[in-house]
Order: C-alpha cells, then structure tokens, then sequence
C-alpha cells in the first residue's frame, strides 16, 4: 500500500453540489469511492488557501490512484493534485541509493 495525498479543486459546478449534499456526506461518499478502487481514505479535510480540500488515501498502487483522479477529473466537478507521499523508510532506502553526481560546469 502507498500513501497519497489528493489536493481538490471544485469547479463552481462541484461547489454546488457540496453546498447541496453538505460536507460530511461528501466525505462519506469519497470514503465509499476510495474502496471501490481498493483505497482506504485516511483523512479528509476541506480547506481555505490553494486547494478546496486535502485528502489522505492509502492505495495499493499508483494505478489504483489514477483509475480514481481519472473518474473523478472526467465529470468535470473537480480537478484532482496527486502527491505520493513517502515514508522514512523509503527516503531511507533512497538515500543509501545515492550515487556522487558532478553537476553542470563542476
């Protein structure tokens, strides 16, 4: 499983809709979609700033996370930011990976 974090922009269509069907419903809708993807969502929370609303998924894999953003992207209510979200672990495992890199002109 990997960790993702979506970052949501509604369209003013999507904002419609939230207003409509309220917050916790969202919330419990994108929960049940997460799983039908195999996802669970760890948190969802709405925001003030560059994004509308943060949400943390794990998923088995990448492809699980598009097949999702891309459902979610084709009906046009909202546009979806993926990041994959490493633990310390992994950048761990990176870090003993680090080859001596000579950068331009050096």
């Amino acid at each position: 499983m990997g960790k993702y974090l979506l970052q949501v922009n509604y369209t003013a269509e999507g904002l419609r809709g939230l207003t409509k069907e309220g917050a916790a419903n969202r919330i419990a809708y994108v929960s049940q979609f997460a799983a039908s993807v195999g996802a669970t969502v760890e948190s969802f929370h709405f925001a003030l700033g560059d994004h509308d609303a943060y949400v943390v998924m794990d998923a088995p894999d990448d492809i699980d996370v598009t097949a999702a953003s891309l459902a979610v992207g084709s009906v046009g209510v909202a546009s979806i930011s993926t990041v994959k979200l490493l633990t310390a672990d992994q950048v761990d495992a990176a870090i003993a990976k680090i080859a001596d890199y000579r950068p331009p002109g050096a």
